[in-house]
């Protein structure tokens, strides 16, 4: 099988036109007779899309309509996981190629609606249709001019010549002779009208995301409060160093990192759940401390009455496993000795005998 494939490889590229390239890739261009979808290379040679982002969207684009193009869809279809293709099906929500917007059907369901345009540019620069040109007036023809008559040659005289009629005056009111009239001509056929381009319809953007939570603060505001929120800002950059901060940042998440140790959260704990597990590259640190102790806010800690009636909840008694003496066999009993069946077994001597 690889031998045949070689040949014909062979016999294709001595089929290739012109001189071949000395480096590069060598294209052997079969034409496409059917199952082919076209691609634009404004696509296929995107400089921001990913090789994945890429494959996904030739992926849709050769899809029937109606086909569900979720993230687990396409991974059920595609070697890729469901990570790479979230993130293939991000990067092309970013460039225009896809957008999924959330749609209410008449039953109240919620359905997510995925729409992919082949070509995003021109949504936003469409291209109207040039107005068909009319067909010019055709020029009148000239009236043809009556051709001159040419003089009558002189016949020769008979012999016996006869004295000729006089001439008959033309009177000058007579009207003159009407040239003949021209052939109508058949105006041209209309030319065809052009069709007016129908750009896919693009739902309507989601709707606008609500404004952030404001960032906690402490209920009881203390100047040791304060300070110490400060100096675990300012120290933070020690412990992890791509967390460093200015000035202005530390003042403006102290009252978040207050409100933390009012509700008794340990500074190791705090730094823990600030600064694990951050993005790459981490590109603003006070914006993700922001949004990080706005999010993982901790509840109070419970009052002295609700701990009360914490200690004071009824318990449940759990009756331990024990070993037979006998079998070995595991049976919950609250002291050891035999299981069941080996008591049974033992009292059957006694009943038989009694």
């Amino acid at each position: 099988m690889d031998t045949q494939q070689n040949t014909a490889l062979r016999r294709a590229l001595a089929e290739v036109p012109g001189p071949l390239p000395t480096s590069g890739v060598i294209h052997v261009v079969i034409p496409h007779t059917d199952r082919f979808t076209v691609v634009g290379n404004h696509l296929a040679q995107h400089p921001g899309l990913s090789c994945t982002a890429v494959g996904i969207a030739v992926r849709i684009q050769s899809l029937p309509q109606g086909v569900e193009v979720s993230i687990k869809a396409l991974a059920a279809r595609c070697r890729e996981g469901e990570k790479r293709i979230a993130a293939g099906l991000r990067e092309l929500e970013d460039f225009g190629y896809l957008q999924r917007v959330l749609e209410r059907l008449p039953s109240g369901r919620v359905v997510t609606r995925t729409v992919f345009c082949n070509q995003p540019a021109a949504l936003l620069h469409p291209r109207h249709p040039a107005a068909p040109r009319q067909p010019a007036a055709p020029a009148p023809l000239p009236s043809p001019e009556p051709a001159p008559t040419p003089p009558p040659e002189p016949e020769p005289a008979p012999a016996a010549e006869q004295p000729m009629p006089p001439e008959q005056p033309v009177p000058p009111d007579a009207p003159a002779p009407e040239a003949p009239a021209p052939l109508p001509v058949p105006p041209p056929p209309p030319l065809p009208q052009a069709e007016p381009v129908s750009l896919p319809f693009v739902p309507p953007p989601t709707a606008p995301k609500p404004p952030p939570r404001p960032l906690p603060r402490p209920s009881d505001p203390t100047p040791e409060l304060d300070r110490a929120a400060t100096a675990f800002l300012g120290d933070l950059h020690r412990h992890a160093p791509r967390f460093m901060l200015t000035e202005d940042d530390v003042r403006q998440l102290a009252p978040g990192v207050a409100a933390w140790l009012e509700r008794a959260v340990h500074p190791d704990a705090l730094r823990h759940a600030l600064t694990d597990d951050p993005p790459v590259p981490l590109r603003r640190p006070a914006l993700l401390l922001r949004h990080r102790l706005t999010e993982l806010l901790p509840p109070p800690p419970p009052g002295a009455r609700e701990l009360a009636a914490l200690a004071h909840r009824p318990r449940t008694t759990v009756t331990p496993f024990q070993t037979c003496d006998d079998c070995d066999r595991a049976f919950r009993s609250p002291t050891p000795g035999r299981c069941r069946d080996c008591r049974d077994r033992r009292s059957e001597p006694i009943r038989s005998a009694a």
